[in-house]
Order: structure tokens, then sequence, then C-alpha cells
């Protein structure tokens, strides 16, 4: 299956299923799911949509703090979590976590990061640059480069906070995020310890189409990316991939549980306003000849890579496992019995992922 139109994807109602399964394929959307009760970002003063999510600051207990920064001369809106008893005058290991592609911080990169404050650390997530709450214009652009530069910008940051120490900085990378993470350690040997959750390789997911089901379609895709890009060097509209809108019908019939969890989760148990699926489609010009795994052997900092036996996307991080040659030490743990997406949310789950981060954490910060 494929199709020959990325770019209008955004037209979904109007396009039969077969299409919309094929543009699926090849847009590659890395998405999440929720349980059977539906969050309401209305009832917390935080927007968090998450299980267990901060109601209110508590001394004593676990801390939430929004901030703002500069990066790039854009305002970037984030959440530092601040641990129990917390003290600026005491040094803290700090954790950068790396929100999924689509998602926001209020969503699971938000749950992961509470739950390791939960556990001593200070951690901090923000929403990309162009996405979320943050600043940056046209909207959701999504751009390797700058979703790399938004994990050194967090990390920039929580340098900087107090109680935190600069010696002591790990990196979680959700999904998409996951992607990036690897390649921002790569470089930056500020993070001492890198792990990756449920890891979605973004540039040969949009290059190849998820499961690589749509290679025939790459120069298609490539011409249609460049012309979106000519039309707004031109002053013409931003054309977006990735918007769609299905029935509950059509979403059952998805080939991939990433897909059909995950619409339930951004439209019903876990949406959130400021998460979309869409991006800019001039974006796939960067996307397509980016790779999480491009030059992965730089990485000699310990590596845990975390997920589901189950998951449709688990190809990918035994890929990129098994070419991070250069790390000191990695494990590549497998959630038995989990989706892409239950690891996002389902809480045996949860509770399995956020174990074994703190078992690595603790003894590599």
């Amino acid at each position: 299956m494929s199709f020959k139109n990325d770019f209008q994807l955004y037209r979904i109602l109007k396009m039969n299923l077969k299409a919309v399964i094929a543009s699926l394929l090849a847009t590659g959307i890395c998405i999440s799911s929720g349980g059977s009760m539906a969050a309401d970002y209305k009832k917390n003063p935080f927007t968090l949509v998450y299980d267990g999510a901060i109601t209110e600051n508590v001394k004593g207990k676990v801390n939430i703090h929004p901030v703002t920064y500069k990066l790039n001369d854009l305002d970037i809106s984030a959440n530092v979590y601040t641990p129990a008893n917390y003290d600026a005058n005491k040094k803290y290991p700090s954790i950068v976590v790396a929100h999924p592609n689509g998602g926001v911080k209020e969503q699971v990169a938000g749950l992961y990061a509470q739950r390791l404050a939960e556990q001593g650390y200070i951690t901090i997530t923000a929403d990309a640059a162009y996405q979320g709450a943050s600043g940056g214009e046209p909207r959701n652009v999504d751009k390797p480069a700058y979703r790399i530069e938004d994990i050194l910008g967090m990390a920039d940051f929580i340098s900087q906070y107090s109680g935190a120490d600069t010696a002591r900085i790990g990196l979680l990378g959700i999904c998409g995020g996951g992607g990036y993470s690897l390649a921002a350690a790569q470089t930056d040997k500020s993070f001492k310890a890198v792990a990756t959750l449920s890891m979605f390789n973004s540039g040969r997911v949009r290059r190849n189409g998820y499961a690589d089901s749509a290679l025939n379609t790459i120069q298609t895709r490539l011409r249609e990316a460049s012309a979106a890009r000519a039309q707004e060097a031109v002053g013409g509209a931003v054309l977006y991939s990735g918007d769609a809108r299905l029935t509950d019908e059509q979403i059952a019939k998805l080939p991939f549980d990433l897909y059909r969890q995950g619409y339930e989760y951004y439209w019903k148990t876990y949406a959130h306003p400021n998460s979309t699926f869409k991006y800019t489609t001039s974006s796939l010009l960067d996307l397509m000849r980016w790779d999480a795994t491009n030059q992965i052997e730089l990485i000699q900092q310990p590596l845990l890579m975390i997920a589901g036996s189950k998951a449709d996307s688990l190809y990918m991080t035994e890929d990129a496992f098994a070419k991070a040659t250069g790390a000191r030490e990695k494990e590549l743990f497998k959630i038995e019995g989990a989706t892409h997406i239950e690891t996002y949310w389902k809480q045996a789950y949860v509770n399995q992922a956020v174990e074994k981060l703190t078992q690595f954490y603790g003894k590599t910060l």
C-alpha cells in the first residue's frame, strides 16, 4: 500500500480507508495509548493528563515548576520536577526527558519525569520548539536538528537549576524523543547515562514507512516535500502531513497497534490540546535524510534501551542497540507482553520501566 499525496493527509475525511492506511504507513506517526478512563486537562491546574499527575505542590513531596527559557531566541515551555524534601542547597542527579513525536510535556514525558523525581532526581521535560506551548513559526516544524537542540537546551537549563549536579545528568528519550536522544548523546558528553523507552527512529520511518512499508514511494514523497518548501518560500500556504481524522471503525482497521491504540490516547483518554499528529511537509526534506543510528557508535556512555516484547516498533530498538558498538556498557530490556504504547500508560509496565531506569541511573549517575 502506498500514497502519492503525503502532504494532503489533513484532508483525511475525504480519503477512503485504503488511502488512509497507506498514508499512515509512510508517515509513521509516533503515538501513544491510554487507559479506559479519559483524563481532562482542564481539571488539572498544570493541564497534566497522565495518571497520578500532581494537582498541587505539597511541602515535602514531589513538586512541579512550570518554567520558560530562551533557546535560539524562541520561548521554550518546560516543567521541572523536584524530589520530595528538595533542598536547593544540596546536589541532586538530574534527568532530561524528551517527549514522543506529536506528544507534549503534559503526557507520557511528564509521567516519567514525575516518577523519576519520586526516586530522588530533578527532572525536566519541555515542549519541542515549534510545538506544544513553545514558540516558533510556522507551527509544528519537526526537524531532527531542532529536536536535538531541544534536548541540549533542556540540559543547559537544568544544569543551572538550583541543586542540580552537573556531573550527574542523565537522558531519557521516549518514542521519537528516544531517537533524538541517541543522536544528542553521540556528541554531548554532559549526558553521563542514556536511556530510551520504545525508541522510534523518525528518519527511518519518514523515509521508508512504518515497518519499511513505503519504500516504493520515497522519491515521490521527496518531490512533494520539495514542492511544499518551494510554496512556503514564496509566501504560500504551509502544507502539513500526518494530520488524520478517523472514525472508530477506520481506527479499528489500521494495521498496527501503534496507530490503533494511539488514536484512542490522543483523541479520548489522554488528549491534550497542544499535542498533534501533524508536522510541516517541508520537514520531510530533513527527516528523510536523517537516521537515529547514523554515528551511533560515538555513544560511549552507558546505554539502556527499553521496549515492549510485543511492540511492533521493536525492530527499531533492536537495530539501534546492535549498532551502538561504542557504549561502554549497554542493555536491552524487554517488558514482557507490552506493546509500544502500553509502556506509556499501563501501570504494570510503567512500574517495570521505572524500576529498571532507577537501577540504571542509580548505578551510572
